[in-house]
């Protein structure tokens, strides 16, 4: 972190203790909980108790706030040590405090620190700046409030989360919020709804999206064009059941590290089943049916596969994190470190490939992370140091001649090995995994995937596992905001809008839909009672990559008269070149 990063996640931290100060004077009663500095800003979680605080209120916490700035008041630090504290905080009826500060006696802390501004006395460790007089007027602003479990625990109480944006200088804040409100335009929630793409119903379940026919037909063009090119690559496309025996996801290991985001068992016939997680236990059975020989490795096994994790609440956002999703997964049989080192490579050029169709660029929208294993968490990573190292210098090794630029990040590695993740952010600025590559020298013991080699003995395999475009859900959400809905043709849900002038104009518009429909050319007419201005507005607003406007002078003409997407004039083309033309555009995904 540079001095100036520093400096801000400072300022950040002391805005989040004088918004917890402007609320205690606003409403004494609060209870508080933390307060840290995040990207961009800073947040505080409060529980208000029956008292309803809604964005409403926003403004009068920010105003409360430049209050408190302009009287100057001084961050005062003290210390005291844990019995003190804890009688201190339930004395002021402090539950979340109390709670901290028993945490810290846990762990074998003698004293706390606290640090008081006005009448706020809060619980920490600081540092702050040094008082409130330091904060550039206009440098921040309150802009929501959602809320947070305690602890992230949905057993936990639901608290009020209040959160803020804070920067050096004014100018760099408007900055910011300008570039939010565009964010705000391309953010796929807002653009699913508007272009008919998904929904989600309460009836239904949190976290578990409703393709519309529009949404489908992209999902369907995704997933042809990835099981085409993976099948072109050699890759076995399967399909395995969604659900199976829990025995099945203990016999892997995931049950005990991924139990608390796995669905809960379903008893059948006195035996227990689970919604799958994940596919790979189910590839390796099928790679178990009969016995293999060196010469069928490496064995790509790959299918679009549907998965269900249990996600908190708080943390499913849209599509990009949701409870039921399609994972394009495949896992890579290998027989030793020199072919996993080749399949790695080749599921990197399909990523990088897969990525270029996309329009994206390698280094701007999208970049490698390589995530490594923690060797003094056993609890999370299967022990074995020696593997450990080897895998991971693997996976460096590729990166490094892949002239990759590349992050390096200490325990963001699953359970049984470590993995190159491709990293995308959304139009907010926060980070996901997009796709992944992972060695797997774990799951080979457990399901004792061995293979003949050329003298007839048995030999353990290794393990590549790769997903080409990710979750499905989310890289459409990745695609909506990166082409602001404005998809390309071969992806685009309609490809062409026609548009009739008047009554008499329908019947030709729908003998030329048809037309467009008989070379696989995705049309839909407007025919609608309506003026021709609000239908344009319409389909302007649609995105679609061409409109046609069908009245008496086209209905007499041999050509057509297209508006391309993002244009106002039309261009005159006879209609066997347009349709040749969006042929080829199609073909070529340009």
């Amino acid at each position: 972190m540079t001095k100036k990063e520093n400096s801000l996640e400072i300022i950040r931290h002391s805005l989040s203790h004088i918004m917890a100060a402007a609320v205690l004077e606003l409403w004494p009663n609060t209870k508080f909980a933390i307060g840290p500095a995040i990207e961009n800003g800073f947040y505080y979680d409060f529980d208000f108790g029956e008292i309803k605080v809604s964005k409403d209120n926003l403004v009068k916490i920010e105003k409360k706030m430049n209050h408190i700035i302009k009287q100057n008041l001084k961050f005062e630090k003290s210390e005291l040590s844990i019995k003190d504290a804890i009688a201190k905080e339930k004395k002021d009826k402090q539950p979340y405090k109390v709670e901290l500060i028993e945490d810290l006696k846990k762990e074998g802390e003698k004293k706390v620190g606290y640090y008081k501004l006005g009448n706020f006395d809060d619980l920490c460790c600081g540092p702050h700046i040094e008082s409130t007089g330091k904060i550039v007027k206009g440098s921040f602003k309150i802009t929501k409030l959602a809320g947070a479990y305690w602890r992230g625990s949905e057993n936990n109480p639901m608290l009020t989360r209040i959160y803020g944006v804070a920067f050096a200088t004014k100018k760099e804040l408007d900055e910011y919020l300008k570039m939010m409100e565009e964010a705000e335009k391309r953010d796929h929630r807002k653009l699913g709804k508007e272009l008919d793409l998904f929904v989600f119903s309460d009836v239904v379940g949190k976290g578990l999206p409703l393709w519309t026919e529009k949404g489908a037909t992209i999902r369907r063009e995704l997933e042809k064009f990835i099981v085409d090119e993976e099948i072109k690559r050699g890759y076995k496309h399967v399909y395995t059941p969604d659900i199976a025996k829990i025995d099945l996801y203990k016999k892997s290991g995931h049950y005990p590290y991924y139990k608390d985001s796995m669905y809960a068992p379903i008893k059948i016939d006195e035996e227990e089943f689970m919604l799958r997680p994940m596919s790979c236990p189910h590839h390796f059975e099928l790679y178990l049916s009969k016995p293999r020989s060196y010469r069928e490795l490496p064995m790509r096994i790959a299918e679009i596969a549907k998965l269900y994790r249990y996600e908190q609440s708080g943390e499913l956002t849209g599509l990009i994190r949701v409870r039921n999703f399609c994972l394009a997964d495949a896992h890579i049989i290998c027989v030793d470190k020199k072919q996993a080192k080749e399949e790695v490579k080749g599921a990197l050029d399909l990523i990088e490939y897969v990525s270029n169709v996309f329009g994206l660029k390698k280094g701007e929208d999208y970049w490698y992370r390589l995530s490594l294993g923690d060797r003094k968490d056993e609890k999370k990573y299967y022990k074995d140091d020696n593997a450990w190292d080897g895998a991971e210098q693997v996976l460096r090794e590729i990166l490094q001649k892949n002239s990759s630029t590349f992050l390096e990040a200490e325990g963001e590695a699953t359970f049984y090995g470590p993995k190159i993740d491709v990293q995308m952010k959304n139009v907010y600025g926060k980070e996901d995994t997009a796709f992944t590559v992972q060695y797997d020298f774990v799951m080979p013991e457990r399901f004792n995937l061995v293979y003949k080699d050329n003298k007839g003995k048995d030999k353990k395999a290794i393990v590549i596992h790769r997903s080409s475009v990710g979750a499905l859900e989310r890289v459409i959400a990745f695609l909506i905001e990166h082409y602001g809905g404005a998809f390309p043709i071969w992806l685009s849900p309609v490809q062409i809008k026609i548009i009739s002038v008047g009554e008499k104009h329908i019947d030709y518009c729908r003998k030329l839909a048809d037309e467009f429909r008989e070379n696989d050319i995705r049309v839909e007419v407007d025919d609608h009672d309506e003026t021709v201005g609000n239908k344009i507005r319409k389909a302007v607003g649609e995105k679609a990559p061409y409109m046609l406007v069908v009245g008496d002078k086209e209905m007499g003409s041999k050509k057509l008269a297209i508006r391309d997407r993002g244009k106002r004039e039309t261009r005159e083309v006879e209609k066997s070149k347009f349709i040749a033309e969006i042929i080829e555009k199609i073909d070529n995904r340009k």
